[in-house]
């Protein structure tokens, strides 16, 4: 398969600032250039996986405190298909400001939909930091898996010579109806690859922050190759492969 989409410089990850989280300004797309799809019974069955994620939070400044709410995604990780799954995998921005354990985190797959899957979460363990962009989280019910799909973990690192996939609910006004549907870039290039972070050519917008990150393995199987961190949705974006945390993640999944 020969991928249409132009190589970026390796060194522009350096320079994106803008979180893909609910906290960062949205950047416009060119609607003509605008790669993503959106979810629908003829998309790839593993997106079933990626839903919502719901944080609120509050912020304490100058002797007064804000509320606020974190929209991000997260994906359903299990270690073998076809069981039921209890564990997430998102950003550690999202959850960056969640200070009050008497409000829940709300995870929903599919929302909005006849099989849509509330269930509320809790953290297990985290990165700690924009360093290490990652975190797990527990759901207080699992999710059957009659009612829902399940990501397994890469056991190695993403192919930069293979294509990747990106998913999330990003709140553009476009592709993305301002989080109200799933979207993805089907095929973009990684471009560079480093220890803790990989930087790509995938297009994602606010509100995509710990989406799902996904190559097929070589017999075609979908792997969660990292989580999506940052980027300026325009086509630039970094994610955390999951190598850099995969330890944490195996001692959560049974």
């Amino acid at each position: 398969m020969t991928l249409s989409r132009h190589a970026l410089s390796p060194h522009t990850f350096i320079i994106i600032g803008l979180l893909l989280g609910s906290g960062g300004a949205l950047a416009e797309t060119d609607s003509a250039n605008d790669s993503r799809q959106v979810y629908s019974g003829q998309a790839p069955t593993w997106l079933r996986a990626v839903g919502k994620l719901d944080v609120p939070g509050s912020i304490y400044s100058e002797g007064r405190r804000s509320h606020l709410r974190e929209d991000c995604s997260a994906t359903l990780v299990s270690k073998l298909p076809g069981r039921p799954a209890n564990t997430i995998v998102t950003a550690w921005h999202c959850l960056a400001n969640y200070n009050d354990l008497s409000k829940p985190i709300t995870f929903t797959l599919l929302p909005g939909g006849p099989d849509a899957q509330v269930r509320e979460a809790y953290r297990l363990s985290d990165g700690g930091g924009m360093h290490a962009d990652w975190a797990i989280l527990r759901l207080y019910q699992p999710i059957s898996a009659a009612t829902a799909t399940t990501l397994t973990i890469d056991p190695g690192r993403a192919d930069p010579a293979r294509a990747i996939s990106m998913a999330g609910y990003s709140k553009d006004p476009g592709v993305g109806n301002y989080g109200n549907r799933l979207s993805f870039d089907p095929a973009c290039l990684i471009t560079e690859q480093v220890a803790k972070a990989s930087t790509s050519n995938c297009l994602a917008h606010k509100g995509a922050s710990g989406g799902a990150v996904v190559q097929l393995s070589t017999n075609g199987l979908p792997r969660l190759s990292g989580v999506i961190s940052q980027g300026d949705g325009l086509g630039v974006s970094t994610y955390v492969p999951v190598a850099a945390f995969r330890n944490a993640i195996r001692r959560h999944l049974h």
